[in-house]
């Protein structure tokens, strides 16, 4: 069957009532069994002992959408495990964290199953990912210079649109990495996260800074065209970050990633190597100075 063949009808999810997942077309356009990693030496790997990276998680799967449809997501596998795949070969420790300590969920369907390195580290910190520390045990009195966190990584997947932006203790953690000179890693949906900051009537952190997002013109039109997302979205990524006079990059999905500042995003799931190159790099740099 060809690709125009293939329906472009979300795909119920059994588990719940009026859930999606996407539709078997739009997988053809938006998952392959391998991704674009080209190798990852660091010559002089992080052996320090001190810094470590944390990761925060959704332990979401399903995401209203604005008619009442589920969208069956998570943490999209690519975005999380590539980078982290970068990081730990850079020789940087990962904690895994929740909101509520619950595992983190996956799209599982975007699992590229024929690619060994994404294999490999999914085996290396899958104990983590079913285990992962609650966000308030991360920060338990107070974080502080002493914290060994020397960069706070946020993956993308609609899914960590439920909830982290609107975390109290995502923002804490956010302003208190941009106050140490800590560097914040994210892309696609997952710069949704830096408006944690604002939560409570905070102060939004990033206000003027340039990043990379995944882009509204996708969600309102193509995904819910080719049956990715099973309706129209409750709000949108880009649409609130510039609110906040945030400077959009990108238009499309090209895997571009950009930095400002301590600031690393992506695009996309295409970024996820570019941006675990970027990542790695620059926490190297700022680790051996």
């Amino acid at each position: 069957m060809s690709d125009k063949q293939l329906s472009r009808t979300p795909v119920p999810d059994r588990a719940e009532e009026n859930a999606f997942f996407p539709s078997e077309y739009s997988l053809t356009q938006y998952t392959s069994s391998k991704t674009d990693f080209d190798g990852a030496t660091y010559p002089k790997p992080y052996t320090g002992g001190k810094w470590k990276i944390l990761m925060i998680g959704t332990q979401e799967r399903y995401l209203m959408m604005k008619g009442g449809e589920f969208f069956s997501t998570g943490n999209h596998p690519v975005e999380m495990l590539l980078p982290m795949y970068h990081l730990d070969a850079a020789g940087f420790e990962i904690d895994i964290a929740t909101i509520s300590g619950d595992p983190v969920k996956l799209e599982w369907w975007a699992f590229p199953h024929e690619d060994e390195a994404i294999k490999s580290i999914y085996k290396k910190y899958e104990k983590q990912l079913k285990t992962p520390k609650k966000l308030a045990d991360v920060i338990g009195e107070g974080l502080t210079a002493e914290t060994p966190y020397l960069g706070v990584f946020i993956p993308g997947g609609h899914g960590v649109l439920n909830g982290v932006p609107f975390s109290k203790q995502v923002g804490d953690i956010l302003r208190w990495a941009q106050a140490n000179g800590r560097f914040t890693i994210s892309l696609c949906h997952g710069p949704a996260s830096l408006l944690a900051t604002a939560v409570d009537g905070g102060k939004f952190a990033y206000e003027g800074y340039e990043m990379c997002v995944f882009p509204d013109s996708l969600d309102t039109g193509a995904n819910i065209d080719i049956g990715y997302i099973p309706g129209s979205m409750a709000w949108l990524v880009g649409e609130n970050l510039q609110k906040y006079n945030v400077k959009i990059v990108n238009t499309g999905i090209t895997g571009q990633i950009h930095r400002d500042r301590h600031l690393l995003t992506g695009d996309s799931p295409l970024a996820s190597n570019n941006l675990g190159k970027l990542a790695a790099e620059a926490l190297l740099e700022a680790a051996n100075k």
